[in-house]
């Protein structure tokens, strides 16, 4: 046997939705959007969100969409989403000898050598 490094990538989906929701559970089966600054368009959708928002789409013109589908908009609340990922980071770092930060929700881990 020899041993090879072996890598695992962690994507968070749906992260700026799922953060949202980890502070009100009232809205875990809810479908919900988050827009980015000043409210200008859709940058997250949760998954029940996205049979009806596609990712970019302008606020101004998808509020009837919202409406209709029942999906709640969020305002970004980047303080929110950062302290999350940074929760998620810690964890991760506990569990494996190395993390190569990616972005907010992305993470590369190096682990101990398997045998392959």
């Amino acid at each position: 046997m020899s041993n090879a490094s072996v890598f695992a990538l962690i994507d968070c989906n749906s992260f700026y939705a799922s953060c949202e929701r980890v502070f009100r559970p009232d809205l875990a089966k809810v479908p919900i959007v988050v827009l980015s600054n000043n409210d200008g368009c859709v940058i997250a959708r949760s998954y029940d969100a996205k049979p009806f928002i596609k990712m970019g789409e302008p606020y101004f013109l998808i509020k009837h969409k919202l409406k209709q589908h029942g999906i709640i908009p969020f305002s970004s609340n980047y303080a929110l989403y950062g302290d999350m990922s940074e929760r998620v980071m810690t964890l991760i770092e506990s569990m494996v000898p190395a993390v190569e930060i990616y972005s907010i929700d992305k993470n590369k881990l190096h682990t101990v050598d398997a045998q392959t």
